[in-house]
């Protein structure tokens, strides 16, 4: 790994007296792609929000591009470079396509701007259709679309999707990895988590199992195929 965009070392969070993170670490490289995965209420999500910090660890260290986020704002710690999709993706229901994607537009931390409006709207064709809809009036999967848009209005270094694909039908969420794929290539380096195991581990260069907010295993698309005990033990399949 040449450089480090992301890393937590020990982190240890709670939901009021629920212990749900125990001494997690993490580390995701730049240009790199991890696949986070594990049941549900195994601390996937908690993780996603103690990195962005969203949910303030008790203990242990979160740091961007080497820089410790310790004390810094939810805010202060997304113009480091981070883009988070959250599960249920919050985009604003009153404002139209058009308004969501041009609210969030701003250069990146090293002044870049490859992602501008029309290159979004070139990668999400539906969404130019729609520019004029409220956020409200567009269906799950095209909700999808406008909350990646925009967190890539943001030309972010580093873009966190949890549960990228859920509730979406088959040939939608068949279009939403296609477009990930997209932004994988383009060099940011990606935190993913969805159900669909198999289309996370062919996109990603390694993947992360947490089991009770524990790490339980670390490793490619290949080792994690090659052990079926692991996946039906921890994953169900």
């Amino acid at each position: 790994m040449a450089e480090v965009a992301l890393q937590a070392r020990g982190l240890h969070s709670f939901y009021g007296d629920s212990h749900i993170l125990h001494g997690v670490d993490f580390t995701l490289g730049k240009a790199e792609a991890v696949g986070l995965m594990g049941r549900n209420g195994m601390g996937k999500s908690t993780l996603l929000k103690s990195l962005v910090g969203v949910v303030r660890p008790r203990s242990g260290e979160v740091s961007v591009f080497g820089r410790s986020t310790r004390g810094m704002t939810i805010h202060d710690i997304a113009r480091l470079g981070i883009a988070y999709v959250p599960e249920g993706r919050g985009i604003f229901p009153n404002l139209s396509v058009r308004e969501n994607l041009t609210l969030a537009a701003r250069p990146g931390i090293d002044g870049r701007r490859e992602w501008r409006y029309d290159r979004v709207l070139e990668t999400f064709p539906r969404l130019g259709q729609r520019l004029g809809h409220g956020g409200q009036q567009l269906s799950g999967g095209e909700q999808q679309m406008l909350t990646i848009g925009r967190a890539l209005m943001t030309n972010p270094h580093v873009l966190i999707l949890d549960e990228a694909t859920e509730g979406l039908a088959p040939l939608v969420a068949r279009e939403i990895w296609r477009i990930i794929r997209l932004i994988r290539e383009s060099g940011i380096a990606t935190v993913l988590v969805d159900k669909n195991w198999k289309a996370v581990s062919d996109l990603t260069d390694r993947n992360v199992i947490l089991v009770k907010g524990r790490v339980v295993f670390e490793g490619t698309g290949e080792q994690l195929r090659a052990q079926p005990g692991l996946l039906a033990e921890h994953l169900g399949v």
